[in-house]
Formats: C-alpha cells, structure tokens, sequence
C-alpha cells in the first residue's frame, strides 16, 4: 500500500507500521522496513516520529483510545455488572484482530522500550484500561452484585481468561462465536464448581 493513493500521510504510517509490528514483533523490525513498506524515505518517516520507540507508543496508545472508549461506554450504562462484563467481553473480543493483537503487544513488548517510556506507557495502560475495569468490578462489588474480592486480581483473572484471543493466530476464530463470549463470562462470574 501507498501513501499517494491515501490521504494522510501520519496515519497511513501508523497503519502500515501497526501491521508490521504485529507481524514482527517489535525488536524484529526496523525504521528502514516500515519506510519501505509505507513507501517514503526515512526523512519523511522521521519527520513524523523521532524513532521507532515513539510510533510503537503512538499505535499502542492510539489502540488503548479505541479499548477505553469501549469500556467507557459500557461503563456509563444501567446494566447490571455481570451485564457489563459480557458486553465488555463481547466487545473487544469482536474488534479487529489487529487492536486485540495491540493489547498482547503492550504487555509482551515492554521489555523492548526505555524505562522512561516503559512508565509512561505503564501509567497509560492502567489509567486508560485495567483501571476502567476494576473500577466496573469495584462498583458491582459496593453494589452487592459481586463477591468481596480484590477488584485487581478480578482483573487480572478476566483479561487472563481473554488473553489467547488477542493473539493473530486466532483470526480464524475471531470474532469467536457468542457461545465463547458467553462461556468466558459465565466462567468469570460463577467458576466452574457445581
């Protein structure tokens, strides 16, 4: 794909280069292929962001953008809470496989950036993402509709259940039947005991 039959040329970047890192992951992948594919000099890429360290952050961010208004929405609801789990659930698990594959990327790929922007990344994931979730596991807890457990490990425990689904290799399933979205939900909320 080139920019000249597209319009933007920092978004086509940003499109072209989340491909590229979903595919190679972010070590495995240089300034010099993303321009060549995007089909610009590395001056013009540059100009754009000051390195590779700067776009991943900036389609990782752009990725969290679209989760948190997700779960924005889902959040400002009247819905119960187990309600709201399975939109939540539903919902990313029927985005593109591209922004699932963001949410994998952001924690496997950590290790890659500088510490400065390791933490800011860090600060925006949680403000953007995992804090929105407890914050819905939270309200369902001081509502009574949920057990007093720690809404952290709730958490944690939901999106471990999601994770192998934000992998591209599952884009044969993806969007996964409503019967996937369903189970998940019903193991989360009432586990697995008779």
């Amino acid at each position: 794909m080139h920019l000249s039959q597209r319009g933007n040329l920092h978004e086509d970047i940003l499109a072209v280069a989340s491909q590229l890192f979903i595919q190679q992951g972010y070590h495995g992948l240089s300034m010099r292929q993303i321009a060549e594919a995007v089909g610009v000099s590395k001056a013009a890429l540059y100009y754009h962001f000051k390195d590779k360290e700067e776009l991943f952050l900036a389609i990782l961010e752009r990725s969290l953008d679209q989760v948190a208004s997700i779960i924005d929405e889902i959040s400002t609801g009247q819905a119960a809470t187990r309600q709201k789990i399975q939109d939540l659930v539903k919902n990313i698990l029927e985005q593109p496989a591209e922004l699932r594959a963001f949410i994998r990327l952001a924690s496997q790929e950590m290790a890659q950036l500088s510490v400065p922007a390791r933490r800011k990344f860090n600060r925006t994931y949680h403000e953007r993402f995992i804090n929105k979730i407890q914050a819905i596991l939270q309200a369902g807890i001081e509502r009574g509709e949920l057990k007093p457990v720690d809404p952290s490990v709730a958490t944690w425990a939901l999106l471990g259940m999601m994770y192998p689904y934000f992998y591209p290799a599952h884009s044969q399933e993806v969007p996964p039947p409503r019967e996937v979205h369903t189970q998940l939900v019903r193991i989360f909320m009432d586990g697995l005991s008779r």
